[in-house]
């Protein structure tokens, strides 16, 4: 038996997180795993795209939950945590680092991507798609930010999607289950541990300006705390850092 929820393969979607989103809106609750091995119209945060050739993997989890969505929203934490396992059992331990709120970076480099969306069911509970892009076999190269993938930094073949799922989601798993159990500050902890750029300086583009300081750490609710110059605190809670005024891989 597999120790997370079922998964249902799919050779082609216009996206995991789409084909969910459709399901809720239909009435399902799963919990389950969509995965494909070609998205056609794949999309990241803040209305990028995420291309997903075959070899990469896309895979997106459709489930529900009674928290508000501020809380739900901490799964975002959980999806990193399970792919910084990921990246661990197939690149070796420490290869891979998080970069708020949930970038996983290989070397520097962007090697997954993380999307959460949600909706209100007509009995008032909160369905969640938790998106998740990881470059297995290859890095997209016409992207803002340097990618990479995981065959890059292996000397034999990368896993195979449904393989790769496989980890992933029993990793999700027991983090959630941490989660559930013990509240967000054990997820906290182990974002901060795999964490890079706390203690750096950094620019904050926030949705209408941008703010630049010192990355202290993240706050129990998932917020980055951000040190001004002035001395001041600013907690982020929504946008993108860059480290180094470079590129937030550092590159």
């Amino acid at each position: 038996m597999a120790n997370h929820p079922p998964v249902e393969a799919y050779d082609e979607l216009d996206s995991t997180n789409a084909e969910a989103r459709r399901r809720a809106e239909a009435g399902e609750a799963g919990p389950v795993w969509i995965t494909a091995r070609l998205q056609t119209a794949g999309k990241g945060r803040r209305g990028r795209t995420w291309s997903t050739q075959r070899g990469n993997l896309a895979a997106t989890l459709l489930t529900l939950t009674d928290r508000p969505p501020a809380e739900a929203a901490q799964l975002s934490f959980v999806a990193a945590l399970a792919a910084c396992d990921l990246a661990d059992t197939c690149l070796g331990a420490g290869a891979a680092r998080l970069k708020w709120p949930n970038d996983v970076l290989i070397h520097g480099r962007k090697a997954v991507g993380i999307l959460v969306e949600s909706g209100t069911r007509p009995d008032g509970r909160l369905w969640l798609a938790v998106g998740v892009g990881v470059n297995l076999a290859h890095a997209p190269q016409d992207v803002e930010r340097p990618a990479t993938a995981f065959a890059e930094h292996m000397s034999g073949l990368p896993p195979e999607p449904l393989a790769a799922l496989d980890v992933m989601a029993t990793a999700f798993e027991r983090w959630r289950k941490v989660w559930s159990t013990t509240g967000f500050a054990a997820i906290a902890a182990g974002w901060t541990e795999r964490a890079t750029g706390l203690g750096q300086r950094c620019e904050a583009r926030l949705p209408n300006r941008s703010v630049s300081g010192v990355a202290e750490g993240m706050d129990a609710d998932g917020a980055l705390r951000l040190r001004l110059d002035d001395g001041g605190l600013e907690r982020i809670t929504a946008g993108d850092v860059f480290f180094g005024g470079r590129d937030a891989a550092g590159n």
